[in-house]
């Protein structure tokens, strides 16, 4: 035998790993894969036993990847990708030969969607699919090519491209104050009603966070307003209701429309607010990069 065959691992313990590694969850790897959470978490203990290393942190009744995990996640994961193309191509399967931009919702509507004709002026021969979702990577069923999401949500496998900075600061509607009082200061901002977007994890920036930022105590007395959507919440704030929170690349074309208004000149500087992530695999479109490329330019400016 190779001695390159020799140093491999277990087979059968790289497919319940890879879905594992993939949704950063024992307990979604196994309803992918129609087992149990306790085989999927024998199978990744055994390869972890064999490969003399932790692939998977548990904390809390959650898994989390460690550094080598995630390192070995992508090339288990590169590696099945090639081997279901290449059964793909051997059975005669043709695939879509759209570019596939999986992004958060409120990018695709609020950043991407005002933008795509610049994309298609620069690639006109290239097809590209906006495909927009409120979970994270680790949860995403959708092919992609390229995807955009929050720092610090769940992101597996993912390989990291690159990141781009943001700014929050609070956004209300033109008319929700007088114009003449303008700006005010963050402390004065809790006499109205303050529109929150609340999720389980809470893994978006969210008032008590922009407070301590700008050096501002949390006020016990605020009145919050509470909603699943981030585009709810603007949309709330355009109807007038109250304050919400407004990240930059995300609002500045309703304030440049009138829409909203800054009511406060305190400003949440956030340099790696937003990362961007290219698949892996020989699924990868060909023109990946063309699209990275573009999105680093508009990013850019």
């Amino acid at each position: 035998m190779d001695d390159s065959t020799r140093r491999l691992p277990t087979l059968s313990r790289l497919k319940p790993f890879e879905a594992a590694a993939r949704h950063e969850s024992f307990t979604l790897a196994a309803a992918e894969l129609g087992l149990t959470q306790t085989a999927v978490s024998k199978q990744v203990a055994q390869l972890e036993h064999e490969l003399g290393t932790l692939l998977f942190e548990r904390k809390n009744r959650a898994v989390f990847l460690t550094d080598a995990g995630r390192r070995f996640g992508r090339v288990v994961g590169t590696a099945l990708s090639d081997i279901a193309a290449e059964a793909a191509y051997l059975q005669g399967k043709r695939t879509g030969n759209e570019l596939i931009l999986l992004c958060q919702l409120c990018e695709a509507f609020y950043w991407i969607m005002p933008r795509l004709s610049r994309f298609h002026e620069r690639h006109p021969g290239t097809e590209l699919q906006v495909v927009s979702t409120l979970k994270p990577l680790t949860e995403a069923s959708e092919h992609f090519d390229v995807a955009i999401q929050t720092t610090g949500r769940l992101s597996g496998t993912a390989r990291l491209a690159f990141t781009v900075s943001d700014e929050i600061f609070p956004v209300c509607s033109s008319g929700f104050l007088p114009s003449e009082s303008l700006p005010i200061e963050p402390r004065y901002l809790i006499a109205h009603p303050l529109l929150s977007h609340r999720v389980t994890p809470q893994d978006w920036t969210d008032w008590p966070d922009w407070f301590e930022a700008v050096g501002q105590p949390v006020p016990h007395q605020a009145r919050f307003i509470y909603f699943n959507s981030f585009p709810l919440v603007l949309q709330a704030a355009v109807a007038g209701q109250g304050i919400a929170l407004g990240w930059r690349r995300t609002v500045e074309g309703m304030i440049d429309e009138g829409k909203l208004v800054r009511p406060c000149a305190d400003t949440m500087p956030r340099p790696t607010e937003l990362s961007i992530y290219a698949g892996a695999g020989r699924q990868l479109h060909p023109e990946t990069d063309k699209l990275l490329g573009w999105l680093s330019d508009e990013f850019a400016d």
